[in-house]
């Protein structure tokens, strides 16, 4: 086993490294059995494909892939919490070390981040991304260039003043180790596109200038095996929204399904300009080489394996790529499979009138989910007084009504489309399955940023009687509210962006990006009948088989 470095930097630099010190922990029965009952709520699930369409070099390739993202897990570990290892071994149950190592920390992920572990406090919301006694007033006092860099700590130097550590010197080892890997992989690849994106990505951990690597995986079109590699999304800090956390899928490309879903991406101008919004706030105009593709994951680490599984990806997220060249949207088919089959139809048949079951279909949820990506890429990245972006502007607040705003222009979209007669099936499967689909991902819980969305929008609608809740506990569709809610919250969401409206975003999220008793006691009944929440994999290269 390889020793970690993560923590063998010096105290000037890493002062926040032993953030949560523990003693051992041990457990009595009853607090065993209510972890069980917690890890009881993800239902295992095998990352497998058809590796038959690899070629031999290609199938060599897959094992350091995947070693590069154990190395992204590490990193994520560090992040998240700090000290893994200090925090397993501490912890004499295996049932709760099995379930730290889903949550990545000893904060339960499903359930708002409280802690399971006896002692180590409430999670800090900037994670160890900051020092934990650092305000927001110390932040935004200091003149520290880099301090909101997506690629920095924040750290205390021998002085206790605040400085700045780059990612790529903080984790000098694991990043020299993962571009050394992944240079092993593009010698393997033959594929030019996929050899030049491995090559550029190498080198891109090693000085976090990630836009050519971006560009680079925007111009791969031919590839099989695909990998998303480094520190990616920001939903980790939760206290301004600015640092990104390392994780890894490996993927393999399903080209039938690919090809079916590049239809779509012409459509991407004329979608834009239907927004239910006044011309300013679309102005920007969707990348034109805006990729939709479907494929089989074989491999998660590190942030998009913590607590609740990704079943989709829109990349990437710099905002002069997305305009410049558009972005990729990643379908996942075989986990969002699992989680309809295993999750979303035992929700259906205990939550939606028995009537509109019929209307719960997968190609209804591959669907609506596909349309999420595709709609991270319309409205604007850029504030209306072009002062900044839209994520500046709304810091820890645009995470939730970026994820609210993709969710509900899904919807929009898919209803234009329907009516051009470029979507099979009926309307109502698409908003009866949506609607399911809420029940689904508010189970995740409402503090991350998908969680908050999920519950504005659940909020929003009951409010506007887009759906009701019968004496029977069943809820019922009322097609046509839904369809003008949808235009109305479209319209909130794309102005509250537009406008750079911190304090109205704040407002919202604090009134409707939260679970109410009703709501709860519906998502509780779920949990006693059993139903999962989430699911956890089983991966790696012996079940692949290779």
């Amino acid at each position: 086993m390889r020793q970690s470095s993560l923590l063998s930097l010096t105290v000037l630099t890493l002062a926040a490294t032993a953030l949560f010190p523990l003693s051992a922990f041990s457990q009595d029965t009853s607090a065993t059995a209510s972890i069980q009952q917690r890890l009881d709520q993800y239902a295992p699930v095998r990352l497998t494909t058809d590796l038959s369409q690899l070629s031999d070099r290609e199938k060599q390739m897959l094992p350091l892939l995947i070693e590069a993202a154990d190395i992204m897990d590490r990193c994520f570990w560090y992040e998240a919490y700090g000290d893994r290892e200090q925090l397993l071994q501490s912890i004499d149950s295996p049932v709760a070390r099995k379930f730290a190592r889903i949550n990545y920390g000893p904060w339960d992920r499903l359930d708002g981040n409280s802690p399971f572990i006896p002692g180590v406090g409430e999670k800090p919301a900037g994670a160890n991304f900051y020092p934990t006694d650092m305000t927001k007033e110390e932040f935004n006092a200091v003149k520290l260039p880099g301090k909101d860099s997506q690629y920095t700590f924040l750290r205390r130097d021998a002085a206790g003043a605040l400085t700045v550590v780059p990612y790529h010197r903080h984790f000098k080892a694991e990043v020299k180790q993962a571009a050394t890997l992944l240079r092993k992989a593009a010698a393997l690849a033959d594929d030019v596109g996929l050899r030049r994106y491995l090559e550029l990505r190498a080198d891109a951990l090693l000085t976090d200038d990630y836009q050519p690597s971006d560009f680079a995986w925007l111009d791969m079109k031919t590839n099989t095996i695909d990998v998303v590699i480094g520190p990616i999304e920001n939903y980790e800090d939760k206290l301004y929204g600015y640092k990104t956390a390392h994780e890894c899928y490996v993927l393999i490309k399903d080209k039938q399904w690919s090809e079916r879903l590049a239809h779509y991406a012409q459509f991407l101008p004329a979608l834009q300009a239907s927004l239910p919004v006044p011309d300013a706030y679309k102005q920007e105009k969707p990348g034109t080489d805006t990729e939709l593709n479907a494929y089989d994951v074989v491999y998660y680490a590190g942030d998009c394996n913590s607590g609740s599984k990704t079943i989709a990806i829109n990349l990437p997220n710099d905002e002069q790529v997305q305009i410049k060249k558009g972005t990729r949207r990643l379908q996942l088919q075989n986990a969002m499979r699992a989680k309809f089959d295993k999750i979303l139809i035992p929700i259906a048949d205990e939550l939606i009138a028995e009537d509109q079951r019929k209307h719960i279909t997968f190609d209804a949820f591959f669907s609506n989910i596909m349309f999420h990506e595709v709609a991270h890429g319309l409205g604007i990245k850029n504030t209306l007084d072009g002062q900044q972006t839209c994520r500046e502007a709304l810091k820890e607040q645009y995470g939730a009504i970026e994820e609210g705003k993709a969710d509900i222009l899904g919807l929009h979209m898919i209803t234009q489309l329907h009516q051009q007669g470029e979507i099979e099936g009926k309307l109502e499967d698409y908003y009866v399955t949506f609607m399911a689909g809420i029940f689904r991902s508010v189970r995740f819980g409402a503090s991350s940023a998908h969680g908050k969305a999920n519950m504005i929008r659940f909020n929003f609608f009951q409010s506007r009687g887009a759906f009701q809740r019968g004496e029977d506990g069943r809820y019922r569709v009322d097609m046509q509210r839904l369809q003008a809610a949808t235009q109305e919250l479209s319209g909130l969401l794309l102005k509250l962006q537009g406008d750079g409206d911190y304090a109205g975003a704040a407002k919202l999220v604090a009134e409707q990006g939260i679970i109410k008793p009703d709501l709860q006691a519906e998502l509780d009944r779920l949990s006693d009948l059993g139903i999962p929440v989430d699911v956890v994999f089983e991966q790696g290269v012996d079940v692949l088989g290779l």
